[in-house]
């Protein structure tokens, strides 16, 4: 008889509350329902197990790791309202969930896909926050997880394993907790659900906490335990050394996408799972949101390699089809050839997915064999960089700018019958922006590259084969012909806003944030293009705007845009964008905005143009933004990027610690702000946004988010986020702080106007405007007395908040990013993120003298760009930077649609 049933013999109360029946009982206690009398509300009693409470050690330990449990908020977590003691017994009050047990539901067998992976989304998120938190949960079971009525999961007993007995030789494999303590050589967690590491009394962190889902996820898909043996001794064995049998021979319609979770959750090696359970649950969201996409594509894979001989006779008529095209030796080149495209056809269709899931899920088996007919023509073969390609009016010459090494552009171009590429013979610096219908070239002579696949420079045009450009207008970024070749639409800037001009002259459009890759319709009305918030942030929507100045909104919030084109008839447009948390799609949007995936495959396709025979003309591009860091005391650089979207990085003033932005597909939308040592260790993910500064203490991290927009504050160690109110701004541009801590400068514009910088104190208050409009890239000076900012055309200028008069800072031009401003306020360390190697200088305001501090660039230099930005300690002896690398193949797509 325990000791609260004794007690209840007497009364009926623990405290203020009214015990009602009994639960249940595990190895964490009795859990009982009652009623709180204060809130007249039903609650969850779990009393602490008599032998738990023997001495104050124990008692201290229940209550910290109740306490850490009962602070995390999430809807998946049961609340825990109040951790107390009466008459010497200890308890928990939390919330009631009335529902089932993961337990009782397996009783039934294994799980429908749908609901496994709703249920499995739901765990993994979270997982995933209390990970985020520092709690693990030690205990991770089907006994421990409730599931409402709705379908809402609930997970008890966060972190609480710590304080359960330890495991006996008589321990069964059912359900208990298995141990105690916290050491190393003591077991902690349930037989058959912990981890390897748990299984030999290893130290275990939240990467324990995976594997014992993935053992959890293994027996709601298949019904049976991953390790489940004749006794504890057996099964803890099992969990060391055995790997359970495939899901897919007791399961075959299980996703193969969340078979592959499950594997890397059940990974013996730590290392071998996933570096954050965040990351983890996204991939479970990702899947359950797609289920019937995923169904679709296993099956259609299934039912490939059940029609073997379709593919062979492909690839058969296809080599035929290139022998006979050509003789000789080099006939035997082509059907080499032939036979690789024939491969890489069948590979691309089968593993990669190309056709349209809607045709599939109908069962229109010609249709899908007809969509397996795409196939894929490589122009290209030298490693370099191809930023724009286009086809000639003839539909087969195709004229591209690329850079074999470095971003300084050249033209190339590559004719029927002669398969290497040529150089047009135009000067360096040349880039393609278009080619009209009667075979006119629209370029940028001078080109100066920007970001991305963008350059600014001198609009000319120049006819293919000529080599003498004629220049028309200066600073412009891109330009696109009408359908006639009579008229050009043109994207600049001017007085600090993005302007769509069609033809040269008419303002049709205009925005705070920057355009591009225009293209005039086939029709010659309207034109689609995309739109980014921010500049140089390739993320955005794509539009139309027509003649008369009127957008429409297509498509949007994609993490980023690279490649626009229109469909051969004018009725689609084709793009190239990062979905959430998905990988680089090429999709087809109608005039209606209905969104297709029209073309998909690992790694993505970069859309450039579509000929009138309905050919298109696609990169593969391999791109990663990477980081270096000089640390104290270090001899050498350490590569301290997280996946291949690391970059902005920022420095804590000992240069221990690294602040940066990652914008990887997995991480979501707006981006994640990342913490790190510089010495390495692993990635602290501080939330979502764009990181802008550490402040001068080092506790707290700037970010901008961007949807919605919303300047945040995040603690880098404890402490509450705060969101400052954005007032009037509809968007920030960038954030530094104030040297005191106490208020921030942000770059940001209002409806209609310009950017402009604003401060704003981080405790309350809005935005106030310290600058005029048309000002952006605003930094403050180590005594907070003077602000630095740019205005249109790249110029610099100095100025006190408080004044409305301005000094100019001639000495730095558009090529250059301020870093920051030295300790004693009377210089700038500067970067040219253009000029590959990197320079990071001094330029000393008062000569415009500049002193090279550091010239840095990776030691492989193929395909790298550009950097996105550098960060210096105040010795100047610490440094990190950041890079773009990429790397292209041109193709041409037949049978795409």
């Amino acid at each position: 008889m325990s000791r609260l049933t004794v007690m209840l013999e007497n009364a009926a109360r623990l405290g203020p509350y009214e015990i009602l029946a009994p639960l249940g009982a595990g190895g964490m206690g009795e859990v009982y329902r009652a009623r709180d009398t204060r809130l007249s509300r039903e609650v969850a009693i779990k009393v602490l197990p008599a032998e738990l409470s023997g001495g104050p050690d124990r008692l201290k330990r229940f209550e910290r790791e109740a306490r850490a449990a009962s602070s995390l908020n999430h809807p998946n977590v049961v609340t825990i309202y109040e951790i107390g003691e009466s008459g010497g017994v200890c308890f928990i009050a939390m919330e009631l969930v009335e529902g089932r047990t993961l337990r009782s539901l397996l009783a039934e067998g294994p799980i429908a896909t749908k609901r496994l992976l709703a249920i499995a989304a739901q765990i993994a998120d979270a997982l995933g926050r209390a990970h985020g938190a520092g709690i693990v949960h030690r205990d991770l079971k089907p006994e421990n997880v409730m599931i409402t009525e709705s379908g809402l999961v609930k997970v008890l007993d966060f972190g609480l394993a710590k304080l359960s007995e330890p495991l006996g030789p008589t321990s069964d494999t059912k359900s208990p907790t298995a141990s105690a303590g916290t050491a190393a050589g003591v077991l902690l967690g349930t037989v058959g659900y912990m981890s390897p590491e748990q299984a030999r009394g290893d130290p275990a962190d939240f990467r324990s906490d995976q594997f014992s889902f993935g053992a959890v996820l293994y027996e709601l898909a298949t019904g049976r335990r991953a390790f489940a043996r004749g006794s504890g001794a057996q099964t803890l064995a099992a969990v060391i050394e055995d790997q359970p049998e495939p899901i897919s021979a007791l399961s075959p319609k299980t996703p193969a996408l969340f078979r592959w979770v499950v594997e890397r959750c059940l990974a013996k090696d730590p290392t071998e799972r996933y570096s954050s359970t965040e990351d983890l649950a996204k991939q479970l969201a990702d899947l359950r949101d797609h289920s019937k996409e995923l169904a679709a594509r296993d099956e259609f894979a299934s039912d490939m390699a059940e029609e073997p001989e379709t593919w062979k006779e492909q690839g058969s008529d296809e080599s035929a089809s290139a022998t006979r095209s050509r003789g000789g030796a080099g006939g035997l080149v082509v059907r080499r050839r032939a036979v690789l495209a024939a491969i890489a056809v069948t590979a691309v269709a089968v593993a990669l997915g190309i056709v349209t899931v809607a045709s599939y899920r109908a069962g229109r088996k010609a249709e899908r064999r007809l969509a397996s007919g795409v196939t894929f023509r490589q122009m290209s073969f030298r490693p370099q960089t191809i930023f724009q390609a286009a086809f000639a009016p003839d539909g087969e010459t195709i004229v591209y700018s690329a850079a074999l090494g470095g971003n300084v552009p050249e033209l190339f171009v590559i004719r029927p019958g002669y398969p290497e590429p040529r150089s047009l013979g135009l000067p360096p610096r040349t880039h393609l922006l278009s080619i009209s219908s009667k075979g006119e070239l629209a370029v940028l002579t001078n080109a100066r590259f920007v970001r991305q696949r963008l350059f600014i420079g001198t609009l000319a045009r120049v006819s293919l084969g000529d080599t003498a450009p004629r220049e028309m207008m200066e600073n412009v970024r891109q330009a696109d012909w009408s359908p006639d070749g009579s008229e050009l639409a043109v994207i600049r800037a001017a007085e600090g806003k993005d302007r769509l001009e069609f033809p040269i002259g008419k303002v049709l459009y205009e925005t705070a944030g920057y355009l591009s890759d225009l293209h005039v319709s086939p029709r010659g009305d309207p034109i689609a293009l995309f739109e980014h918030p921010k500049q140089w942030d390739d993320r955005g929507s794509v539009i139309l705007v027509d003649r008369a100045g009127k957008r429409t909104l297509l498509a949007g919030d994609y993490e980023g845009e690279e490649g626009l084109s229109w469909s051969r008839a004018g009725d689609e447009i084709l793009f190239t964008a990062w979905p959430a948390a998905s990988a680089l799609t090429l999709f087809g949007v109608d005039l209606s905005g209905n969104l297709r995936v029209a073309l998909g495959s690992a790694g993505g396709l970069t859309m450039h143009d579509v000929s009138r025979a309905g050919r298109w003309l696609v990169t593969h591009d391999e791109s990663r933004d990477s980081i270096s860091v000089l640390a104290p005391g270090a001899s050498v650089e350490r590569d301290l990027s997280w996946l291949d979207g690391s970059g902005f990085p920022f420095l804590s003033r000992d240069g221990r610690m690294l602040l940066f932005s990652d914008w990887s597909a997995n991480v979501g939308p707006n981006y994640d702000v990342c913490l790190r040592r510089t010495e390495g260790g692993p990635v602290v993910r501080l939330g979502a946004g764009t990181a802008s500064g550490l402040s001068p203490d080092g506790k707290w991290a700037l970010a901008i988010v961007f949807t919605p927009p919303q300047l945040v504050i995040y603690p880098t160690g404890p402490g509450e986020t705060r969101r400052l109110p954005r007032g009037n701004l509809e968007s920030y541009q960038s954030a530094d702080w104030f040297p005191d801590g106490m208020s921030v400068l942000v770059a940001g514009n209002e409806a209609g106007k310009a950017s402009r910088c604003y401060a704003q104190d981080v405790s309350d208050g809005p935005p106030r405007p310290v600058t005029p409009e048309a000002t952006a890239n605003c930094t403050v000076s180590p005594d907070g007395l003077q602000i630095l900012y740019s205005r249109p055309g790249g110029s610099y200028f100095i100025q006190r908040p408080s004044s409305e008069t301005a000094q100019t800072v001639p000495a730095l031009t558009a090529d250059d990013q301020v870093i920051r401003w030295s300790a004693d306020g009377h210089a700038l360390y500067v970067l040219r993120p253009a000029n590959v190697p990197f320079r990071i200088e001094r330029l000393d305001l008062a000569s415009g003298r500049r002193v090279l501090l550091h010239e840095v660039a990776p030691a492989d230099r193929t395909g790298v760009l550009s950097s996105w930005g550098a960060a210096l300690t105040d010795d100047t002896n610490t440094y990190a930077y950041s890079y773009v690398r990429m790397t292209s193949r041109l193709f041409v797509v037949e049978g795409a649609r």
